[in-house]
């Protein structure tokens, strides 16, 4: 009773207020849409108790949010390790290591590219951007782009405790340990810390790995144009690494200029130093960080780009590291094929010197169950990225050959126009004279200059007539260019992707594809004599069988089998093989060790293969010549890959398929 009685003057001189902000409609005195619409004093009270509310949830927001004590994987990132078949250890990438940089070794004019690119307010900010804070979340809800409208502070937050999810609860986490990190740090050293665990692509998280990874240099060595280029690698560095794509590097140098323009917009550059700097400081090609040199960066190489495919990795999730990889490398038959191939290298600079410079060895061996086992993919990787296993640079040449046998076996033939298919089998005839003139069902071919296409085999030899199986054994080119035709070019490629070659490598549907007009690599051509070995069952080469991440295991799709052509024309396929090997090495394997193989040549001497199966295992080995440094067009060879009785090809591949008795 007493309190009312106290409370109740209060009470009386409250009541009139909270009478005229109770909704009343309509509200007398007013006319028109003004009697249903809330009085000034309505909509003050409204804002006012959003306002306090708001105010309230954020400060008990910022007092309960607490800065974590252990910082996340991007912080602390991890090396890669890939394994041989067997377990035992084969690489570690120790390259997506950090290295930390004190700010005061990084120059002002690095810091401040990085600033101008990202968050030129630094200084001056309470650790967090409202304008951008409120679009991030806008675009967060809408399922829109999230990247932009941070601060250092947020970005360094996200870096170091929080996960890379774009949530509306993230958000506001960030917001909050920005806000206390703010009050905590100094901005000296948070910018420190932002610099030294931002990822920079290549592998790389930290401005001086950054450095060393594009520039071969340290940070502190770095001038403002390098640092403007380094600093756009923060907007994406999938995007704006200028040596992925010709897209990429527009966008680069785009982004570049304009944060040097910037630069000079805020006061940190002068203009006669932006002036200075008007050619693009294009990055090294590669990262040096990563490579080593030896042979295994190339199997790395390989692996790697399988387990992200494999098990939907991106770039930037396989760079954090922490994977352990286990390939299907046999580490056995990779140390016999490099010491060959070393061999062959040294053999050829004696006795070739000139053509030697030039001269690239691509070889691969596969099991008949998509296992890659060994491959060649050059002399060292930090001079040579490109992989010599896995170019289609140069023709497959009379290689090829088994794959129209295959889609004629498996298709049957058309040889008059409006008649039905026909079979064929090994022991059917074709003209094998020299110079015979192709034709179709409608009559002979004529090519863009109007002459009849003719074919021509190895020495211009004519063999009159003779068996499909005979002519695959003798290799004779003249045979397959007709019976390529019988069967349709259509069919040709289709029977040669079925087996694993790949249709960006076959080329246009002319005679001469019969020839081996196309260009797949050796790991490729390995694969699809698998399939001949195999029954006629293809399976995808891959590289790698299973991969964990500190022990928990992550998921992969890997190749299934499937039909290419019947067990009975891979049959046939292979017995002609064996026939071929038997032929040209009849000494070098008995008849029931099953080892078949073909050698390959090329009508203007620019490529020489052998490609041939042993107990389950195909290998596949070319000799080339192709100046790098001038262009991507085959050389001759000028008897660099020997000759058919002493083929350097044919003495790689004898050594890779080990032991053949």
């Amino acid at each position: 009773m007493r309190i009312g009685t106290l409370l109740s003057p209060l009470i009386e001189r409250l009541a009139p207020c909270a009478r005229r902000l109770r909704p009343r409609y309509p509200r007398p005195g007013r006319t028109g849409w003004r009697r249903w619409m809330p009085s000034w004093r309505q909509w003050l009270g409204v804002v006012s108790t959003a306002v306090g509310l708001t105010g309230l949830f954020l400060a008990v927001a910022y007092a309960a949010t607490d800065i974590p004590e252990d910082l996340n994987a991007y912080a602390t990132q991890q090396d890669n390790v890939y394994f041989w078949s067997d377990g035992t250890p084969m690489a570690r990438t120790g390259w997506v290591q950090r290295q930390a940089m004190p700010l005061k070794d990084i120059p002002e004019d690095v810091r401040w590219a990085v600033l101008a690119a990202e968050n030129e307010s630094f200084y001056d900010d309470p650790g967090v951007s409202f304008k951008g804070l409120t679009r991030a979340l806008w675009r967060t809800v809408g399922q829109g782009d999230t990247q932009g409208g941070s601060t250092i502070t947020q970005q360094y937050v996200k870096n170091v405790y929080l996960n890379q999810d774009q949530t509306v609860s993230r958000k506001f986490t960030e917001a909050m340990i920005a806000l206390k990190l703010d009050n905590r740090l100094s901005k000296d050293e948070i910018l420190e810390g932002y610099l030294n665990t931002s990822w920079f692509g290549r592998g790389t998280y930290g401005i001086q790995r950054a450095a060393q990874a594009y520039y071969g240099k340290d940070a502190g060595e770095l001038n403002a144009s390098q640092a403007a280029f380094l600093a756009s690698l923060l907007k994406g560095a999938g995007l704006y690494d200028p040596t992925l794509s010709a897209a990429n590097h527009h966008r680069a140098v785009k982004r570049w200029n304009w944060i040097l323009d910037r630069m000079v917009k805020i006061g940190r550059l002068s203009p006669s130093e932006r002036a200075g700097y008007r050619t693009f400081p294009e990055p090294l090609k590669q990262n040096p960080l990563y490579d080593t040199g030896q042979q295994s960066d190339y199997l790395v190489e390989l692996a790697s780009q399988y387990a992200k495919n494999a098990g939907h990795l991106s770039d930037r999730q396989f760079d954090l590291g922490g994977y352990q990889i286990y390939t299907t490398f046999d580490r056995k038959r990779e140390a016999a094929l490099d010491a060959e191939v070393a061999r062959a290298r040294k053999k050829a600079r004696q006795t070739h010197p000139d053509a030697a410079a030039t001269a690239h060895y691509g070889v691969a061996s596969l099991a008949t169950d998509g296992r890659i086992l060994a491959v060649y993919g050059g002399p060292d990787h930090r001079k040579q990225g490109y992989n010599e296993s896995n170019a289609g640079t140069v023709p497959a040449g009379s290689a090829f050959l088994p794959f129209v046998y295959a889609a004629g076996l498996e298709h049957g033939v058309v040889r008059r126009r409006d008649a039905p298919r026909e079979k064929v089998t090994p022991r059917s005839l074709y003209d094998g004279d020299d110079g015979v003139p192709v034709s179709t069902p409608e009559g002979p071919y004529w090519d863009r200059s109007g002459k009849k296409v003719t074919a021509h085999n190895d020495g211009r030899k004519s063999w009159g007539r003779m068996t499909l199986r005979e002519a695959l054994a003798k290799s004779v080119n003249t045979p397959f260019m007709q019976l390529g035709m019988d069967t349709g070019l259509d069919r040709v490629k289709q029977t040669s992707q079925a087996a694993g070659l790949l249709s960006s490598s076959l080329g246009p549907q002319v005679p001469a594809l019969s020839l081996g007009s196309s260009t797949p690599s050796a790991i490729r051509m390995a694969s699809g004599y698998a399939t001949f070995a195999a029954a006629g069952q293809h399976v995808e080469p891959y590289s790698v069988r299973r991969v964990t991440r500190n022990g928990s295991a992550v998921r992969l799709d890997l190749p299934v089998a499937r039909r290419a052509v019947t067990a009975q024309v891979a049959g046939e396929v292979t017995q002609a093989l064996a026939d071929s090997f038997r032929a040209a090495h009849p000494d070098a394997a008995p008849a029931a060790a099953g080892v078949s193989g073909k050698a390959g040549t090329v009508a203007d001497d620019t490529a020489a293969w052998y490609v041939g199966t042993a107990r389950a295992v195909s290998t596949a080995v070319v000799v080339y010549r192709m100046d790098l440094a001038k262009s991507l067009e085959p050389l001759p060879l000028k008897g660099l890959a020997g000759s058919a009785a002493d083929s350097v090809p044919y003495d790689i591949w004898a050594v890779a398929m080990g032991p053949l008795r």
